[in-house]
């Protein structure tokens, strides 16, 4: 193995050539400041493969023509880059005006009984899974409904650990003791290791979705894609709003985005509601 400790950050060539390449897969878009940042990272991945520079690098990744290899390393290298913090009901006044509003409206005014919600850019499941313990606490309100969220992300490896299901630590501080009781399991090996229950598992569907070159699930009554538009430019965040507003239900549908985020100058195809202080389209 390399010792890579003494390898030089990125010439500002280098971090174009690669910062082009993530921006042609997925659409995120690296501003000349991450370059130190990008520089740490890749190393990561230099260590791995045992290449010695930024450039050999490169050039291995522009030399994979089986297309399952480049795919495979492509996510490698987003993986890298992408920022995958997260945890169990982070900004919680998303998930209280879900339950006090959404729900509640979904279910006096929807015809039928069904009830699709999707988190967008899920990464390792923190966001997925709070949505199904708020459907569960919220279950009187759907009697015989059809429910299901769909959890989709460009990683494999984020979404191998969220099907897992195992959280620790900063994960699962903002649990509330009781939903942790009900709806999590200590590891007999290590209790400091909760596990999601089945009953939580059992209604999320994990899958690779890439939001700029894969199809979109349609009639979706609630989309949650938070904190992932700061990744995009302007011209990507308005494709990627535009393709949300057609998969999104015309009656009854929402679309939560970061407190961080806004619609403003991006698409007036969305009416902006606050909910209990809570963005929502």
């Amino acid at each position: 193995m390399f010792d890579l400790s003494n390898v030089q950050r990125l010439t500002d060539e280098e971090f174009a050539r690669f910062a082009k390449l993530v921006y042609d897969e997925c659409g995120i878009f690296l501003k000349d400041s991450k370059i130190t940042l990008l520089s740490n990272r890749l190393r990561k991945r230099l260590t791995a493969l045992n290449i010695k520079t930024f450039q050999e690098y490169y050039d291995y990744i522009q030399r994979l023509t089986d297309k399952a290899a480049r795919s495979k390393e492509i996510e490698e290298l987003i993986d890298v880059v992408s920022t995958n913090e997260t945890y169990f009901f982070r900004n919680e006044r998303h998930f209280d005006a879900l339950m006090q509003k959404s729900f509640v409206d979904i279910a006096k005014n929807k015809k039928e009984k069904s009830l699709t919600i999707w988190s967008a850019g899920c990464s390792t499941g923190e966001e997925p899974y709070t949505i199904a313990i708020c459907l569960l606490e919220s279950k009187h309100l759907f009697p015989g409904w059809k429910l299901q969220i769909l959890a989709t992300d460009i990683a494999y490896s984020v979404l191998d650990f969220a099907k897992e299901g195992h959280y620790s630590g900063r994960r699962i501080e903002k649990v509330p003791p009781a939903l942790l009781k009900k709806y999590f399991t200590p590891e007999p090996s290590n209790p400091e290791v909760y596990t999601v229950t089945n009953e939580v598992k059992s209604l999320v569907k994990f899958g690779v979705i890439n939001l700029f070159k894969d199809a979109f699930p349609q009639n979706v009554d609630i989309i949650f894609c938070r904190n992932v538009m700061i990744y995009f430019d302007r011209e990507h965040q308005r494709t990627l709003v535009a393709n949300f507003y057609r998969s999104v239900s015309k009656t009854n549908g929402y679309l939560y985005i970061g407190h961080s985020e806004t619609l403003h100058a991006i698409s007036e195809d969305f009416m902006y509601v606050k909910l209990l202080d809570s963005p929502v389209y």
